[in-house]
């Protein structure tokens, strides 16, 4: 386990006021100034993380990148992971369950299909704890993600930084629109998920995502409509969710 820093204090609302003014690439350079080696990323490879991965890693090249392979991705999506670890010479950190998804199988059935309560606990230990230990054993002091406000209700009140389980979490694209974050693909001459022309506007497990129409949301395809996130993005505790929504913009 890697020893963490020291993690900073910061006013919350001075620190979003702040980052306002200026654009993702200012944003990620502030995080990198703030939080030094204990800043990390997460990425889900899904259908836009390539945008994410090449505007921080221009940045911060050797920033840990976490993935948590949840066993339950779609084949194209551990072939997408790879293409991006060697275009973008990612340093690449892989976290997985201590359970194999066959013997969670084994044991506890097809949990993505035992309602809201049984993704609660898929999520738990498929997705949840093995952040939880990346976090601990890379001595996280904040974790750069590619959330965006547009994208599900809890996110609409995320700050560009804000406060969650006791790191901070840092969102440079917040406000970027669905064209914004294309525009940024063609720029860099990026790829899309290889799901995405198949209608997959969000990808994340094979079991929890279809293809959209076009006149749905891109969250639509993820949890049958149950729910809208897997546990990742959210405060385990109330008082966190309360600071985390006034701290938004």
């Amino acid at each position: 386990m890697t020893a963490a820093p020291a993690t900073p204090q910061l006013d919350l609302a001075q620190a979003n006021a702040h980052l306002t003014q200026i654009d993702a690439e200012g944003i990620t350079r502030w995080a990198h100034e703030t939080f030094g080696p204990g800043l990390v990323m997460s990425t889900s490879f899904g259908t836009q993380s390539a945008v994410m991965l090449h505007l921080v890693t221009r940045i911060v090249p050797d920033i840990p990148v976490i993935f948590i392979d949840t066993g339950f991705h779609f084949l194209d999506t551990y072939k997408f992971a790879d293409e991006l670890t060697a275009r973008l010479k990612l340093n690449l950190k892989v976290y997985q369950s201590p359970v194999s998804a066959a013997w969670m199988l084994a044991r506890h059935g097809k949990l993505w299909e035992q309602g809201v309560e049984g993704m609660n606990t898929l999520d738990t230990q498929r997705k949840v704890e093995p952040m939880d230990r990346a976090l601990d054993e890379l001595g996280a002091t904040a974790v750069l993600a590619g959330l965006r406000a547009g994208q599900t209700d809890s996110r609409r009140s995320l700050g560009f930084v804000a406060r969650q389980d006791g790191r901070y979490k840092v969102h440079p694209i917040l406000r970027w629109t669905t064209k914004e974050i294309h525009d940024y693909l063609k720029q860099h001459n990026l790829p899309y998920h290889p799901l995405h022309d198949k209608g997959y506007a969000s990808v994340g497990d094979w079991y929890n995502t279809l293809p959209v129409t076009a006149d749905q949301h891109e969250r639509e395809g993820r949890f049958g409509g149950l729910k809208q996130e897997c546990g990742l993005h959210v405060p385990k505790t109330v008082e966190e969710s309360q600071s985390r929504d006034a701290s938004g913009l």
